[in-house]
C-alpha cells in the first residue's frame, strides 16, 4: 500500500506504469479498488494512479474534508506532493464531480476529464444515495460476483458521512453549467440501466459544448466500469489517444461510440 501525507493525514493511492499520468477517481460507493482493471490495461502506455477521497477506502477519516471541496483540494495536494503536472483525470459518481470542479478551477493542469456517471442534474439522483448505507447500496447495484467483490470490500470502509457530507455540495453546484464552462475535451459516460444517475436526454446531450460529447453504455447500471468492462476500457484508451484540443465528438467516426439514439 502507497501512501502520502497531507496536512498530517493519510491517503492512500496506488500507482501503475510509465508515461503520461493519468487519476482514476472513484465514485460514492467503493473506493480506488475497482479501478484495477482500467489502470491496468491504461498502464501499457500512461502512468495510472488512483487514490482514495478522504473517508473512503484506506484514507483518513476527516469529517471536516469530506465536502467536494475537500476532496478538490486532496487531490490538488496529491498533485503537488508527486509532482504531477498536467494530467488526465478519470471520475465516477463523486470522482466525477471531483474531476469537473478541479478541472473548472486549475484549468492549466487539467488536459482531459472523462466523466462516468455525473450528476448534471442532481435532483434526479436516487434518494437511496442519501439515506442508506454503503453496503445496502451496494447489494442495490451491483450483483455477488468476483468482479463486484471489490466494490462489496471496499463499501464497508466507508464513512457514511463522507457520502452525505459531498452530497450536500451538490445542492449549490450547477453542475450542468460546470460542464458547459470547461475548456478543455470531456466525455461523459453514463449507464442505460443506472437508477442512481439517470442518463440525460437527448435534448441534453445535444446542447453539450463542441469539446464535450456524450456516449450511454446499453447494458450499463451504475458500474459501467464493471458491467461493461471491455468496452469501457477501449473507449478510455481511445480517449486518451485523442490527439490536443481533438474533441470526443472525433470518437463518433467509430460506430461502437455512437450514442444511441432513444
Amino acid at each position: 500500500m502507497s501512501a502520502i501525507l497531507l496536512d498530517g493525514q493519510m491517503v492512500h493511492y496506488e500507482v501503475l506504469g510509465r508515461g503520461r499520468p493519468v487519476i482514476f477517481l472513484h465514485g460514492w460507493i467503493g473506493s480506488w479498488r475497482y479501478w484495477i482493471p482500467t489502470m491496468q490495461a491504461a498502464s501499457i502506455a500512461y502512468r495510472a494512479y488512483a487514490l482514495d477521497f478522504w473517508g473512503f477506502g484506506d484514507s483518513a477519516k476527516v469529517p471536516e474534508r469530506y465536502g467536494l471541496d475537500g476532496q478538490v483540494n486532496l487531490l490538488r495536494g496529491f498533485m503537488d506532493q508527486m509532482g504531477i503536472g498536467r494530467v488526465a483525470l478519470i471520475g465516477h459518481g463523486l470522482g466525477a464531480t471531483v474531476a469537473v470542479m478541479f478541472a473548472l478551477r486549475y484549468p492549466e493542469v487539467v488536459d482531459r476529464v472523462l466523466a462516468v456517471a455525473y450528476p448534471l442534474d442532481e435532483t434526479r439522483l436516487h434518494p437511496r444515495l442519501r439515506s442508506q448505507s454503503p453496503e445496502e447500496l451496494v447489494d442495490w447495484l451491483l450483483e455477488r460476483n468476483s468482479t463486484t467483490e471489490p466494490v462489496r470490500v471496499e463499501a464497508a470502509k466507508t464513512d457514511p458521512r463522507a457520502i452525505q457530507d459531498s452530497l450536500e455540495g451538490l445542492t449549490t453546484l450547477e453542475a450542468r453549467e460546470a460542464s458547459q464552462k470547461l475548456t478543455c475535451a470531456c466525455l461523459l459516460v453514463y449507464g442505460e440501466k443506472d437508477p442512481v444517475v439517470p442518463a440525460p436526454s437527448d435534448e441534453v446531450f445535444l446542447g453539450l459544448p463542441f469539446q464535450t460529447h456524450g456516449i450511454v453504455f446499453d447494458q450499463s447500471g451504475h458500474f459501467p466500469i464493471l458491467d461493461e468492462s471491455s468496452k469501457f476500457n477501449r473507449l478510455v484508451m481511445d480517449f486518451l489517444s485523442l490527439g490536443v484540443g481533438e474533441s470526443p465528438r472525433m470518437l463518433q467516426l467509430k460506430e461502437e461510440w455512437k450514442r444511441r439514439v432513444r
